[in-house]
């Protein structure tokens, strides 16, 4: 299955699992996510596709909600931590899908779940040389809880902790100053102090590297690091570096010496270091291995020392220093870097697609050591070292397929300014003693290529070099010529002439000068290209005026013409000799009168020129002024919609779970609302039993009247009739059946009645439960309709408040627009003015 398979399915999970949340749905949302995950799909990111977009806003959606099973959540976290592999994508998922944030948000909120480590391993990798505002409230939060997190000693989740402080407070002012304004810095300090005698080494990196950031130009940095302490510090911190835990401690051990060289007292306090020599082959010794990363990490580490005057003589005695014949076998073994320059010339020829970044720093690197030498006082070890370097740099000027792409085109013409300093470098060093002819052939085609400044930068370095070379290397001065005479080369010119750099726009120059006498030359383009037209008008300013210097010099002496053309013709006419000679004089009077006259244009050309610079230069200044205002406004505009849009997420977040809220409120008065509806059916039930037990009573009260007469007559009967009745048995079994069965039906009369005595009695018990359960529901839906309106409430405050912050947005989103229109209304009016 192909990626953009994949990212669909994913994303019609996504969106099935936010209308439904079933149990179901997210096993399938959470396969989805471990599919891409299996892909190991790193440059995912960088490809701008909107379906990869869209994806990954709706995963870190799923991240910030707290409705997300964790399970999910945690499979989520680690596939943006697999995205995560380079610069680029960490950039991207921290401003762009605003990931930092969110991740701070999920730590505070759910601090005690399990996937509170790999929340904090995702930050420490995302925060890692990005530069986070701490203006945000997610942020400060944190912070307090990293604070709070290694003051409590917990070994699970102590060593992201450290790794995301220091990240944090690593070249950040605002969130150093915020941590220095808390109460609880100082038992901070302590517990940080405690830790530098872990057994741990990538603990103790972490806690020196926050102590740095955090205390560096206070009196504590001051007893930490002062003179007793840091050559300590130094080996310590050289150890790790050469026999770290891993990749990792050592990247974090590089920048921690690198933030300390920063301080001119602890730079110093290294110069003075008796291990520094001995401590830099073992580190240089890194670049045997073949980890691109510990490369780039060693290789900045050596560029920082570069920058302290007093290292360099040190680092070229290292890097120039040869192996001794019995000592290579044991560096061999060892691993030592025994060997440097031959490690640094290695690294040279890495691809450029691949560690490209490596051979840069290295070309860098040599640069900078090669200029440390002088002239006078270059040793064999350098000399041996530049002969063994010449054949590896001349390689890598070899010319470039222009079908591999604008982007592999671009990081070689890179590679190949680097390359071209380098060997300037050394050619006015006096250090290239000779060049082989058949290895010096530059081979810089103009490529069909749209030229930026890197390609035009590489361009201008390569014909300087040829410029250089063209009298010690054969065919060198042909081809130098035939490349000043393309027409190609008008665009790299302009463009080094019109750059900021000193250095490019005297390597423009001397490069026109001697581009202007061939008779190939693209003058006429020159006419055509906006940023070289107020120096092609100075060049036609200044050619009449070196003629006619040179034309007036030949005429200061005519009589001494005179005598030399009397002496070269005497045997002609005197009267023809004096007509020629008047003649021709009077011809050059009147080429001076036409000099002159030219000249006195040319002058006030030349006056309004000036005026015309000093003008330009006045409106040039009032225009980088209130660039630099509008820059600072707009940072200011920027920083305060990214604090807007930190809080709109937290509004948006309550929000949420306020419409949470409000649905299952809703529920619940659906659910009392059935309640509702079945008590007042059972009340119109009761009402229908009520009142045929009122019926029953009554029928029951005219029975027992009845009963009442008829026994009152029967007892009259039977004792008036009595003695007349038993004289006649007859008549007595006559009158006694009678009287039998109205007892009987007297009995059953009884007995319904005590059983419409005991259904009412049931009644009354049944409609006491009702009427209790009926007050409950009663109670329970106005704490429901209280519930609802102070809900309701809330939800309006809310959107009141989201209004207002949707218009501050509006507003900066329209300050923004305008500052951009100003600034490009400026650009524009900076090209009219060059005019």
């Amino acid at each position: 299955m192909d990626t953009t398979t994949c990212l669909k399915s994913l994303l019609l999970a996504i969106q099935q699992y936010r209308d439904g949340r079933t149990a179901q749905q997210a096993a399938q949302l959470q396969k989805q996510v471990e599919v891409i995950w299996g892909l190991k799909c790193e440059q995912l990111l960088t490809s701008g596709s909107a379906l990869t977009s869209e994806c990954v806003s709706m995963l870190v959606e799923l991240t910030a909600n707290p409705h997300t099973e964790p399970s999910l959540k945690s499979s989520i976290i680690s596939l943006l931590a697999q995205l995560a592999s380079d610069n680029s994508t960490r950039e991207l998922l921290h401003s762009s899908y605003n990931l930092t944030s969110t991740l701070a948000a999920v730590i505070h909120c759910y601090s005690s779940t399990p996937g509170e480590p790999l929340c904090l391993q995702v930050l420490q990798k995302l925060t890692y040389n990005t530069r986070v505002f701490q203006s945000n409230s997610c942020i400060h939060q944190l912070l307090e809880f990293l604070m709070t997190s290694i003051q409590s000693h917990s070994d699970d989740i102590i060593l992201p902790c450290l790794g995301l402080m220091a990240n944090l407070c690593r070249d950040n002012p605002s969130v150093q100053t915020h941590i220095k304004s808390l109460d609880n810095v100082k038992p901070f300090y302590r517990t940080l102090i405690n830790f530098l005698a872990h057994n741990s080494l990538t603990v103790v990196v972490f806690t020196l590297s926050i102590l740095a950031s955090l205390t560096l130009n206070e009196k504590v940095g001051e007893k930490l690091f002062d003179a007793k302490n840091i050559h300590q510090t130094f080996q310590l911190v050289f150890n790790i570096i050469v026999n770290g835990d891993g990749t990792l401690t050592r990247k974090y051990a590089v920048d921690l010496l690198v933030d300390l060289l920063r301080n001119p007292k602890i730079a110093e306090h290294l110069t003075r270091y008796q291990h520094f020599s001995a401590c830099v082959t073992q580190v240089l010794g890194l670049l045997h291995s073949k980890d691109a990363d510990s490369a780039t990490k060693v290789l900045e580490l050596v560029l920082a020392m570069c920058c302290v005057s007093g290292l360099r003589s040190q680092l070229c005695d290292v890097v120039f220093r040869p192996a001794a014949p019995k000592l290579r076998a044991v560096g061999r073994k060892q691993g030592g870097g025994l060997e440097c320059g031959l490690a640094l010339v290695q690294w040279l020829t890495s691809p450029v697609e691949g560690a490209e970044s490596c051979s840069l720093q290295v070309l860098s690197l040599l640069n900078k050591l090669l200029e440390s030498l002088a002239a006078e006082s270059v040793s064999e070890c350098a000399l041996s070292f530049v002969e063994m370097l010449l054949p590896v740099l001349l390689g890598l000027l070899k010319s470039l397929d222009p079908a591999q792409g604008d982007a592999v085109l671009r990081k070689h013409c890179q590679r190949v300014t680097h390359v071209t300093n380098l060997l300037l470098n050394i050619l006015h060093k006096h250090l290239m003693v000779s060049v082989e002819q058949e290895s010096a052939t530059l081979n810089m085609s103009l490529v069909r290529f749209s030229y930026s400044q890197v390609c035009a930068e590489a361009l201008l370095k390569t014909l300087e070099l040829m410029s250089k070379l063209r009298q010690q290397v054969k065919d060198m001065e042909t081809g130098f010529y035939r490349m000043l005479q393309d027409q190609r080369i008008v665009t790299p010119l302009s463009l080094a002439l019109t750059s900021h750099h000193r250095e490019h726009v005297q390597t423009a120059l001397a490069l026109l000068l001697e581009a202007t006498p061939l008779p190939d030359f693209p003058s006429m383009m020159w006419a055509t290209s906006q940023e070289v037209f107020l120096f092609c008008r100075w060049f036609d300013i200044l050619n009449p005026v070196l003629l006619a210097s040179c034309g007036l010099s030949a005429l200061l002496n005519p009589l001494c013409f005179c005598r030399q053309l009397q002496e070269q013709m005497k045997d002609s006419h005197v009267s023809d000799i004096i007509e020629v000679y008047e003649q021709k004089l009077a011809a050059f009077a009147s080429k001076e009168g036409r000099l002159q006259d030219l000249l006195e244009a040319k002058a006030l050309a030349l006056s309004q020129a000036d005026r015309l610079i000093a003008q330009y230069r006045l409106q040039r200044a009032q225009a980088e002024a209130e660039a630099r205002k509008l820059a600072s406004l707009l940072k200011d505009a920027e920083r305060r919609r990214e604090d807007l849009q930190g809080k709109l997420s937290c509004q948006a977040l309550e929000v949420e779970r306020s419409k949470a809220d409000m649905g299952e409120l809703l529920q619940h008065n659906s659910r009392l609302q059935r309640d509702s509806e079945e008590h007042q059916a059972l009340k119109g039930a009761y009402n229908s039993l009520l009142n045929r037990f009122n019926e029953t009573e009554q029928l029951l009260k005219e029975l027992q009247t009845a009963h009442i007469l008829l026994t009152k007559q029967t007892l009259d009967h039977s004792w008036l009739n009595l003695r007349a009745l038993e004289g006649v048995l007859g008549m007595r079994c006559l009158c006694f059946c009678p009287l039998a069965g109205l007892r009987v039906s007297l009995q059953a009369e009884e007995e319904k009645v005590q059983e419409k005595e005991t259904e009412r009695r049931n009644l009354e018990e049944t409609l006491d439960i009702l009427r209790k359960e009926l007050n409950k529901t009663e109670q329970a839906r106005k704490d429901a309709s209280i519930k609802a309106s102070s809900l309701e409430l809330q939800k309006s405050q809310l959107e009141s408040k989201l209004k207002l912050r949707e218009e501050e947005l509006n507003k900066h989103s329209a300050m923004i627009a305008m500052i951009h229109s100003l600034s490009s209304g400026k650009m524009k009016s900076d090209v009219n003015l060059s005019l």
